[in-house]
């Protein structure tokens, strides 16, 4: 005796539609550039951690027009300033910084191989 089951399997299909603001589009070329163009910054301060978050805290409230980070290089903490496209623009701001950060220096921060 043989017994033959058949079933129909019903697949539902659909489809997928991803709207997304044109700024996100504009938000990754400039991602993209920033890693193609040199960029200078200031470095205001390296050495010991809490230091270095009293100093980038005492900058913020001096100039908060002008971006700051936090970078970790052993042993030293280090705080970099501004993302400046020419280095006349980082020699002016250069200027401002000195007053308060006599140590300040401008640089340009190795990229990132990718």
């Amino acid at each position: 005796m043989m017994l033959l089951f058949s079933t129909k399997i019903m697949a539902q299909q659909g489809q997928v539609t991803v709207e997304q603001s044109k700024k996100i589009d504009k938000l990754l070329e400039y991602k993209k550039d920033l890693k193609t163009i040199e960029l200078f910054k200031i470095q205001i301060y390296s050495g010991s951690r809490s230091v270095a978050e009293n100093t980038r805290s005492k900058f913020n409230s001096s100039y908060s027009d002008i971006p700051s980070t936090i970078e970790y290089d052993t042993p030293n903490y280090k705080i970099w300033v501004g993302n400046f496209r020419s280095r006349l623009e980082a020699d002016r701001a250069l200027l401002k910084v000195k007053k308060e950060f006599p140590a300040a220096f401008i640089f340009v921060p190795k990229r990132e191989r990718s």
